[in-house]
């Protein structure tokens, strides 16, 4: 993260589902709420935009709701998460708005169609801060990993797994969908290390994360460039690196090519100890959300952000946003100890299940 104000040019994409955090109800909607009692307490709204991936739900949220409790005693927070649909987070920003909530973190599933819910916060004096990604309006503060620093050590990793073949060989690359800029910037980055160095054999913008058209995708890809004309495979996240081996596979190509990923999910991790998937990115969740959950604190209270967020972001609607950009790390099978279990994401035991006994004592993961 720079440690003077810089200025980088970015935009939002987010995820969600609907669950509540604190005194939440049950389905779509953020459950009742309202200021909250104790001196200084009010109502924090977190808004996700889908559950794809298992980070949303499984560390996200619960480690936004201990911060925030951990700075604001008597506040509370209102959660809903709108599965990827527009309309929904829409519907949920209204709700959150109608009950007074003083402050929102939100990531978007859209960053230009959530504009118009931004704008209303900010007319009804709530400040909005972009989470995970950027979104279009008057948004407040924004925190985020460096997502073109995410896709560069993808595709520097991808290189370094192919060996020989780095110099001239062929890849296809496996991309989440390109209506956000997020996952704009990932191909941005893997591409700033790739190109001129291998050749694109296939390239695919998978609409939705899907794991099952990535797996369509990549049948496609063996099928037209052949099981020899692929000699590694930039899958932006785990859930398209999944799709993408499960294709391998179902091809019998041994040995399997190199396949990135991103998020360090269970599986992946479980993955990269078999050998099947050579790397993916993980992004420390826990300094992400204690920074959204100071930021909605400082920003609650009537104060700014000044004391957190070191750096700045520009939209095509906003400039000099207050930006925290956090550094991602690769993951593979030499530092899984020294990353996601030394940071508490798994223990030994998540990871170790018996299937996977064997390749655990290899990595040195158990005696």
């Amino acid at each position: 993260m720079s440690g003077c104000r810089g200025r980088t040019a970015v935009a939002a994409s987010a995820l969600s589902l609907v669950v509540c955090l604190a005194a939440c109800g049950g389905s779509g909607e953020p459950g009742p709420g309202g200021a909250a009692s104790g001196e200084g307490g009010f109502t924090v709204g977190l808004l996700l935009s889908q559950n794809i991936q298992t980070r949303w739900e499984t560390f996200d949220k619960p480690l936004i709701e201990r911060r925030v409790k951990e700075l604001c005693a008597g506040c509370a927070l209102e959660y809903a998460n709108a599965q990827g649909d527009v309309a929904a987070q829409k519907q949920q920003v209204e709700t959150l708005l109608s009950k007074d909530v003083k402050v929102l973190i939100l990531s978007a599933v859209n960053f230009r169609s959530l504009r118009s819910s931004v704008e209303r916060a900010h007319d009804a004096g709530v400040p909005v801060i972009a989470y995970d990604g950027l979104v279009e309006g008057p948004i407040s503060a924004h925190v985020s990993f460096d997502n073109e620093r995410v896709g560069r050590l993808q595709g520097e990793a991808l290189l370094k797994a192919m060996g020989d073949k780095a110099d001239g060989g062929q890849i296809v690359m496996m991309n989440g969908p390109q209506t956000s800029p997020t996952n704009v910037s990932f191909k941005r980055g893997a591409m700033s290390a790739l190109q001129g160095k291998v050749g694109i054999g296939r390239s695919y913008d998978v609409p939705g994360w899907s794991q099952e058209i990535a797996h369509a995708d990549m049948v496609r890809a063996i099928a037209a460039l052949g099981a020899d004309g692929i000699d590694g495979v930039y899958a932006a996240n785990d859930g398209l690196a999944a799709g993408v081996i499960s294709a391998l596979r179902a091809a019998r190509i041994e040995p399997l090519p190199p396949v990135t990923g991103q998020d360090a999910d269970l599986e992946a991790v479980r993955r990269i100890l078999l050998g099947e998937q050579y790397m993916s990115v993980y992004k420390p969740f826990k300094a992400e959300a204690d920074t959204a959950a100071e930021m909605a604190v400082a920003l609650g209270r009537g104060g700014n952000v000044d004391a957190i967020a070191k750096t700045s972001v520009d939209t095509a609607t906003t400039k000099d946003i207050p930006a925290v950009l956090l550094d991602p790390v690769p993951v593979t099978v030499d530092n899984i100890k020294d990353t996601v279990i030394k940071d508490g994401v798994y223990t030994v035991d998540q990871i170790c299940t018996p299937g996977i006994r064997a390749a655990c004592e290899r990595a040195g993961l158990i005696d």
